[in-house]
């Protein structure tokens, strides 16, 4: 392995982790400006929902957004990554569990999603940016519904 590869795969774990860490912080214009492609090919459909995609990076964040209206937090923990990089292309194979609080739920005031995800990032004149985004369930813990 040489450096550049070394650089590229250290470039690429950051992305991936300011993936998570944009995400929970809902920092919605560094994931645009720091994270995705404009058009990402998305597929969540192992949490149901719906067939995989491509949809605007913006698209991506506003269905996020929705998605954690009304939660008090929201975490990812993630790792043990999986970077190969080839030429301007590289894949990335990880390991996350997102947990979403939320204080008013009466069922219990926790979920947590556990599972993995495959990722694809492209060179871009600004550096890696993630092209494609598949998260692979495994099982949900906890108030699934936080009611």
């Amino acid at each position: 392995m040489d450096i550049q590869e070394l650089a590229d795969k250290q470039e690429i774990t950051e992305l991936v982790n300011k993936l998570f860490m944009y995400t929970d912080a809902q920092q919605w214009n560094e994931l645009l400006s720091e994270v995705f492609v404009e058009n990402v090919w998305i597929d969540m459909s192992s949490a149901g929902a719906g067939d995989p995609l491509m949809m605007p990076a913006t698209a991506v964040c506003e269905m996020w957004q929705k998605g954690f209206a009304g939660l008090d937090a929201v975490h990812h923990q993630a790792g043990h990554y999986l970077v190969s990089v080839d030429a301007d292309a590289a894949t990335i194979y990880g390991y996350a569990v997102a947990t979403h609080y939320k204080k008013s739920a009466t069922k219990g005031n926790s979920r947590s999603f556990i599972g993995s995800y495959d990722l694809r990032a492209s060179l871009t004149s600004v550096g890696w940016r993630l092209s494609q985004f598949k998260y692979n369930l495994k099982c949900i813990d906890g108030n699934a519904s936080l009611e």
